[in-house]
């Protein structure tokens, strides 16, 4: 384009060149500092994340070994109290403890004292006339507490070994209920150490495994700090004040180092894990880098500002330098203005006749490699008709941009999603030339959206169907049925005495009990169309499409012999003491029974299963008559 500058014009193109390019010279370098700054954030929020992450694992790594821990010493109890001699049971668990000993993998030991803390029986060997453990603070508490729940105590140096170990304990009765004793677990804390330190943290970061309470109960690195009271620490006083986990930085009053921390409490027991990075370990490499970069810009800076002085010298000899600034003004802005997404220019011919080199990181293909191909070549099949209407439309000229998502081939990868924003192009005419696409890559995005509509009709505890999947669902296999002229079962399924189960086990066990119901009924589902769903607490639906009474009533007879061999314990649920579920099937033939609904059919399974219920639940009942069961057999409590 020409340049139209008069005298005053030629005068006043340098001043305004010089301020331009020291414009330009100065975003450059408040831009590069602004990416800078913008990645040091990036690298700090990654190292949260991974912290965040590592945490998360080592907290289910402690409620494992708490588990473990528990479940051994559940056991324990219940052999103590169930014997009535009390020298053949101690013989006997005795007996079972040296069986276990070799398994017991991450436990270091296992005790059991008498009400005087004379030690009964362990896995450890030592001569148990010479120990006694009724000063240690977990047998006092059992002593004065009829809590019947495991209590974790403080570190304590063991009296059979010397080491620091953790404890795990709980409290066994006499027949009559009085304090008969305690049953402990012990963890080695150099087990945590050693498992801690298989993770890189940097040279100055630190694993803990602190109590709710403020005390340490294991570290990496070990500093001598086994068995500190921390609660009084100003980090530790903002842990949990307002989530369950969360990310600090702070200030170390140890050794006035800048650290990155992040905690995360257990949700099952009394845990939380610190995890610390120092400030300069986690942004070492980001500073390798920015340095590089940094020196690379100030280079390029004082290239431009070389260039912008001679250029401006240039000028003051007449129009033609100031065209020739103008081009390199030009050339600067296209370089200026480059972006990370791939830029596409497509003729009318739909081929491509110019990509941006962005184009290696967005689809894995080079500029020479897809220059003069079709551009919708890669595009998925499914997905092909929706960009060609899109297309279309533009080189109609019906629309002036569109923004369109699909599925392309990657050159490495199978397949990944793009976003691309499409203008069209004009000639001087106003004539259409062509279309520019600006695309990127969201297939982390796609990956994201369908989780989360995986989870909207999931039920979160046992991964069956939610409530409102199986409404959708009954809806659509009600109009199939309906269309179809076939039968629709409905079995309707409810734990017997699950709240008490609850009271007398805790949450945790009933949670673990309602996945392990949900397991049996999700083996059940042998059809595709066969829907198992959590309808609410405890209760549970099995759709069966094209399923009649009978096959209705043998599905509902295996889900109640897979309960009884699944064993799972509840002595308040007599005379099995196991726990069972009543069970209430319904079958329709919506083509048929112009009087029903979707609503009667559930109805008539909610009706059938209050009626086992009222027959004495561990049953099932179809809806117009009574199925029975197989009699559980019986099984040692």
């Amino acid at each position: 384009m020409p340049l139209a500058l008069n005298k005053t014009g030629l005068s006043r193109l340098p001043l305004r060149a010089a301020i331009f390019v020291t414009l330009a010279c100065a975003a450059i370098i408040a831009s590069t500092g602004w990416t800078e700054w913008a990645s040091r954030d990036s690298e700090m929020r990654n190292a949260e994340i991974e912290l965040g992450n590592l945490s998360r694992s080592l907290v289910q790594h402690a409620d494992g070994t708490a588990e473990i821990a528990g479940s051994l010493l559940a056991g324990m109890v219940i052999a103590l109290e169930a014997d009535s001699e009390k020298s053949e049971r101690i013989a006997r668990l005795q007996s079972f403890l040296n069986m276990r000993k070799t398994g017991l993998d991450r436990i270091h030991g296992l005790f059991v004292y008498d009400e005087e803390g004379r030690w009964l029986a362990t896995t450890e060997a030592v001569d148990l006339a010479e120990y006694n453990n009724s000063d240690r603070d977990y047998f006092q508490r059992h002593r004065n507490s009829p809590d019947r729940a495991t209590f974790i105590g403080r570190p304590v140096h063991s009296k059979s070994g010397g080491q620091w170990v953790i404890t795990l304990s709980r409290r066994w009765n006499h027949a009559d209920g009085s304090f008969a004793g305690v049953v402990l677990a012990s963890v080695e804390v150099s087990y945590f150490w050693e498992f801690y330190s298989r993770f890189d943290i940097g040279s100055q970061g630190s694993i803990a495994l602190v109590s709710k309470d403020g005390i340490i109960l294991a570290r990496n690195p070990d500093n001598g700090s086994i068995g500190r009271d921390v609660s009084d620490r100003p980090v530790f006083k903002g842990i949990g004040r307002h989530a369950s986990e969360g990310a600090m930085l702070f200030q170390s009053a140890v050794d006035g180092v800048a650290r990155l921390g992040f905690y995360k409490q257990s949700d099952r027991y009394p845990f939380v894990i610190v995890i610390t990075k120092a400030q300069s370990d986690v942004l070492a490499r980001w500073r390798h880098d920015a340095i590089h970069r940094i020196l690379f810009v100030l280079g390029l800076v004082a290239l431009i500002s070389m260039m912008g002085f001679y250029l401006v010298r240039q000028l003051l000899n007449g129009q033609r330098m100031a065209v020739a600034l103008v081009a390199k003004e030009a050339n600067f802005r296209v370089l200026a203005e480059s972006s990370s997404d791939m830029v596409t220019r497509i003729g009318v011919d739909e081929r491509i006749s110019y990509v941006s080199p962005s184009c290696v990181t967005v689809v894995g293909w080079r500029p020479d490699q897809l220059t003069g191909t079709a551009a919708l070549a890669g595009v998925n099949a499914l997905d092909l008709p929706r960009v060609r209407k899109t297309v279309a439309a533009l080189k109609r000229g019906n629309a002036e941009e569109a923004r369109i998502s699909y599925r392309t081939r990657h050159r490495e990868k199978a397949e990944i999603w793009l976003e691309s924003n499409l203008r069209v192009t004009r000639k001087v005419d106003g004539e259409i030339d062509g279309v520019v696409a600006i695309s990127r890559d969201i297939t982390e995005q796609k990956v994201l959206e369908e989780r989360l509509e995986t989870l909207a009709v999931e039920d979160g505890l046992t991964g069956l169907a939610n409530r409102r999947h199986f409404d959708d669902r009954l809806q659509e296999e009600w109009a199939r049925a309906l269309r179809d002229n076939k039968p629709l079962s409905l079995l309707m399924i409810d734990v017997d005495h699950f709240k008490t189960f609850n009271d007398r086990y805790g949450h945790p066990a009933g949670d673990e009990c309602l996945r392990s119901v949900a397991r049996i009924l999700a083996g059940e589902m042998k059809r595709t169309a066969d829907l198992a769903a959590r309808y609410g607490g405890e209760e549970f639906a099995l759709l069966l499409p094209n399923t009649d009474a009978a096959g209705c009533a043998r599905i509902g007879q295996r889900i109640c012999r897979q309960l009884q061999k699944a064993a799972i314990l509840h002595e308040v649920n007599l005379p099995s003491g196991r726990v069972t579920a009543s069970l209430g099937g319904a079958v329709c033939w919506p083509g048929t029974e112009r009087s029903a609904s979707r609503a009667s059919l559930v109805e008539a399974a909610d009706r059938a299963l209050y009626a086992a219920k009222e027959a004495g639940r561990d049953r099932l009942v179809m809806a117009g008559q009574i199925v029975a069961l197989l009699p559980l057999k019986s099984t040692a409590r």
